[in-house]
């Protein structure tokens, strides 16, 4: 199987990565071609457009920082829909708007082609590795083919239902992340304004109720002060601003979610919107005088589990 891969920051580079140290047969794309470079040195080919290289490729995956981006990969001239054809699928795997992803998705299948909203989680670490999770948006028979390409691509590979669920739930997913990375700010500069021992209070949420993936993670990287998680605030406010059009759209009259987004759009007026997101403490930090700092923790996450085949996570029914 031929596979085309737009897209190569800092997930897209990742996922790529794994395929290509799995053997895939990869044709890679992205606007800077310097990026690409140690893709076509372990082996890669380059696509001089996204029409050349779905006319050479079977599947075309796409990872890109916005719904924007993936609809001008496909619709501009020289875009995939030039060349999709009967057979080939496309593979999104940026994380996007459920309604833009059907609206792409519908002129894809009027090529005959197929349409996936395929993103990730788990963090870019587990992604270098093999180890994130996927999600599949599409129908059953389209999920098995492309399964044994997941299987390369991630460990824990679930089917979501039609073409857009997998965006719905990505979104879902993302605030909760993010709802959890505002509450171990709020933990940490708490503990520190009443005198604690940081690297004791790490632990302490690690071994109790209170632990996350994200505190796992993110509280460690925001301990060694370097706040890099390879994510950046202005995708932060993308993706929790598309959960929540999703409710608005659904009447949901959600109470925590607008409190969210305020917060990193102030984080981006104050730091930037390319800041690295674990950085958002820093407005409690400025607010309080305070830094939030303890030794023993690493400046990024790395992943220490060995990569293992991915697998389907099947959901529990009666």
């Amino acid at each position: 199987m031929k596979i085309g891969f737009i897209g190569l920051g800092n997930v897209g580079g990742k996922l790529a990565g794994s395929l290509l140290r799995n053997g895939a047969d990869l044709t890679v794309r992205d606007l800077d071609k310097a990026i690409a470079q140690p893709f076509l040195e372990a082996g890669a080919s380059w696509a001089d457009s996204p029409s050349e290289m779905a006319s050479q490729c079977e599947v075309i995956i796409t990872c890109l920082p916005s719904p924007a981006a993936s609809a001008a990969v496909l619709e501009e001239q020289g875009g995939l829909l030039e060349s999709l054809s009967e057979g080939k699928i496309w593979l999104e795997m940026s994380t996007t708007d459920e309604a833009e992803v059907k609206r792409l998705g519908a002129l894809v299948q009027a090529t005959g082609a197929a349409a996936v909203d395929c993103p990730v989680s788990g963090g870019c670490h587990r992604a270098d590795t093999g180890n994130i999770s996927i999600f599949a948006g599409c129908e059953r028979e389209v999920f098995e083919r492309i399964f044994p390409l997941l299987k390369s691509l991630g460990r824990r590979i679930l089917h979501t239902g039609p073409l857009g669920t997998a965006s719905v739930l990505k979104v879902m997913t993302n605030y909760l992340a993010t709802a959890n990375l505002l509450s171990c700010c709020e933990a940490l500069v708490t503990a520190k304004a009443a005198g604690m021992d940081l690297n004791v209070t790490y632990e302490a949420i690690r071994i109790s109720s209170g632990t996350s993936f994200v505190h796992e993670t993110e509280s460690q990287v925001i301990l060694n002060g370097s706040r890099d998680i390879s994510f950046t605030m202005d995708l932060v406010s993308k993706d929790i601003g598309l959960f929540q059009s999703i409710a608005e759209q659904h009447n949901v009259p959600l109470e925590i979610s607008p409190l969210l987004v305020s917060i990193f759009k102030d984080g981006e007026a104050k730091y930037g919107p390319r800041e690295w997101s674990p950085n958002i403490i820093r407005r409690l930090e400025d607010a309080t005088g305070l830094s939030v700092l303890a030794p023993g923790f690493p400046a990024e996450m790395v992943d220490d589990e060995p990569e293992e085949p991915g697998y389907e996570v099947v959901p529990k029914r009666e």
